[in-house]
């Protein structure tokens, strides 16, 4: 290294001097050793990059563990390369494609030729990669030159990697080696194989080189690995869990909802019991918006092609909607709705808007549609019908951040009531260096973010901050919730837009007496209805808030001779708005009670000679079992204390 110094600032923000040249392993050792053997790779003016890459310039530098989510993703990154590298040893002659981090380990697209992969072989391939991993190999980065990559892969015979190579300029392409294996990327990576301690190669799909179909179809290894052993036998057994809490099984046990070719992939049927949740999940929100001042409308499921063209949704998502349909005779077209925000502008724009009138709030269920791939679709979190809870607040530029925070309330409040207790803000913002990806001024976009991150400090909210992430229109407050299992989903989000109001030319009178431009701000507390309830059936098993539970109770008459008088138990729930079902088939009350507990319904109400005599209920509850007799005025004053308790009311 040469004697010039540099400035590194690390995230206490404290400033050291360093020699240009300076790796983040030594910055690590520096600090500790305990901390130099943890760090997987650094982060260096917002970039990750390989802990021992020279650092060449002042820069603010992070220091990467297994905690952080981008060391995560750069240890699964390597062992993605070492699996790469088992294959080529135990599959001689293989032609690999990709092998990229996901968000809970890895993959590899691979070409084996005319050998089909056996999900037996699996075993085998993990136990050569723990052999490789023990080897402590280190990641070396080199940069090539694009005709000696080219000629390296046309010795090799790989056409993936030359593809690949076809869209890289000359000077932006690095090679990786770790032992006897080179692969093409750009990184980055941990400093050596021996941190990978635990390997699962999980399961076999296949997957079309670069998705398109007219493509070979590759086979596709997933796996995942760990810095202990501990921590994946944990993650098997969460997955284990996770298998039991899947949402499209327990939608199918719990008569949720369903999916028919013949009406379309993607396209999910509700059926009655479905159906009654997610009315319950609308009011529920409908009730709390209009507490706060929304008004709901609704907008049709198609739109002109010009009014997507007008808000800048078809030239950034047209290839991702499903593609214009043109009228027979006039020629005009149409595409089905693929957002709500474009027809909610042209309700306010409909007549003159004073400073007085704002803010104006629009709220809709609106049902959009987007073309997704069949081999993307996955039950209720991948669909191509959806129903969004939208709602667009057309405001002042004074009144952004108070409207922003009573958004916020708004948000936490459903989290609370849903029992989503875990969870962070990510504040997410526009890439500085690539802002073509956006429309809209400098100055609009930075009294966007200054709002989102004001309103988030009042709320005392713990948030990161991503570049990179915003819409194209503008700033947003994504919400990242943890579920039961420990897995994050980004549900509700909030953005602020000052791009569609100048697009659709909307003005209001201010105070002067001149026209202005209002703010827009998107807000979806569920996102999507059907992924929010996908989330929701895995975090709770299906085990609902009473409140929202299809079926709260179940009425069962010991034998016909009490079926009166479950009648007129039924009766005096409806009364009560408690919604109950008798289960009148000729069958023992011990299996009655065992098929309730299946059906996870919340209470049971057992009918027989002695509650007939005393006119009370015997009561069951769901994974307790007997709670004794209840007067039905007892009983329902229990009922609603429940559900009185869980929304906080």
């Amino acid at each position: 290294m040469s004697n010039q110094k540099i400035k590194i600032t690390l995230p206490d923000n404290s400033v050291r001097e360093y020699e240009k040249g300076v790796t983040g392993m030594q910055i690590a050792l520096g600090i500790s050793e305990g901390l130099a053997r943890n760090v997987l790779a650094a982060k260096v003016d917002g970039q990750v990059w390989d802990a021992q890459r020279p650092i060449e310039k002042d820069a603010e530098v992070q220091l990467l563990t297994w905690n952080d989510k981008e060391g995560k993703s750069a240890f699964w990154h390597s062992s993605a390369h070492v699996m790469a590298e088992a294959l080529e040893a135990l599959y001689p002659g293989v032609k690999l494609g990709i092998g990229p981090p996901i968000e809970n380990g890895f993959y590899y697209d691979v070409d084996f030729g005319e050998k089909t992969l056996e999900g037996a072989e699996l075993e085998r391939i993990e136990a050569k990669m723990m052999e490789l991993a023990r080897q402590k190999n280190e990641f070396v980065r080199k940069d090539i030159s694009k005709p000696a990559a080219l000629e390296y892969y046309k010795k090799k015979g790989d056409e993936y990697k030359l593809d690949l190579l076809e869209g890289l300029e000359d000077g932006e392409i690095t090679f990786y080696e770790q032992g006897n294996f080179v692969d093409l990327c750009r990184g980055p990576h941990i400093p050596h194989t021996g941190a990978i301690k635990a390997v699962k190669l999980l399961n076999i799909a296949g997957a079309y080189w670069r998705g398109d179909e007219k493509n070979k179809m590759l086979t596709r290894i997933y796996g995942i690995t760990f810095p202990k052993a501990k921590e994946l036998k944990e993650h098997l057994e969460m997955l284990e869990e996770a298998k039991k809490r899947d949402h499209r099984k327990l939608g199918k046990e719990l008569e949720l909802f369903t999916f028919s070719e013949k009406v379309g992939m993607g396209l999910p049927l509700w059926l009655p019991k479905g159906t009654l949740l997610r009315e319950r999940l609308v009011n529920f929100l409908k009730k709390e918006q209009d507490r706060s001042g929304y008004q709901q409308v609704i907008t049709p499921h198609i739109g002109h092609k010009a009014l997507y063209e007008t808000s800048g949704h078809y030239e950034k998502y047209g290839k991702d909607s499903f593609q214009p349909i043109t009228t027979p005779h006039e020629g005009e077209s149409f595409l089905l709705k693929p957002m709500n925000c474009p027809h909610h502008c042209e309700i306010y724009k409909s007549k003159p808007r004073s400073y007085k009138d704002l803010p104006v709030r629009y709220a809709e269920f609106g049902t959009v549609y987007r073309y997704e791939q069949s081999g993307e679709l996955h039950g209720l979190t991948r669909v191509r019908g959806f129903t969004q809870d939208d709602a667009h607040i057309f405001c002042r530029q004074d009144q952004v951040k108070e409207e922003f925070i009573k958004v916020i309330d708004l948000v936490l409040y459903v989290f609370r009531a849903l029992g989503f207790d875990h969870f962070t803000a990510q504040i997410s913002l526009r890439d500085p260096g690539n802002k073509e990806k956006y429309i809209g001024e400098d100055a609009a976009w930075d009294k966007a973010e200054q709002a989102i991150i004001e309103a988030s400090a009042e709320k005392g909210m713990k948030t990161t901050t991503v570049t990179g992430e915003a819409a194209f229109y503008g700033p947003k407050l994504d919400f990242m919730v943890k579920d039961a299992l420990g897995r994050s989903w980004q549900l509700g989000t909030i953005q602020v837009d000052y791009q569609l109001p100048d697009r659709f030319e909307l003005e209001y009178v201010g105070a002067d007496n001149k026209r202005h431009r209002p703010v827009m701000i998107h807000r979806a507390p569920f996102g999507s209805l059907e992924r929010f309830v996908a989330v929701l059936i895995e975090h709770c098993a299906g085990n609902f808030p009473l409140w929202l539970a299809p079926e709260q109770v179940i009425i069962l008459p010991i034998s016909e001779k009490y079926l009166d008088y479950a009648e007129n138990i039924k009766a005096r729930l409806d009364e009560a708005g408690i919604s109950g079902e008798i289960d009148n088939r000729d069958e023992k009350i011990g299996r009655k009670i065992r098929d309730a507990e299946v059906k996870k319904i919340p209470f049971m109400i057992i009918a027989g000679e002695k509650e007939q005599e005393e006119g009370k209920l015997s009561l069951r509850k769901h994974g307790e079992g007997d709670m004794g007799s209840y007067t039905m005025e007892d009983f329902v004053a229990y009922f609603q204390g429940i559900i009185a308790s869980s929304l906080g009311k």
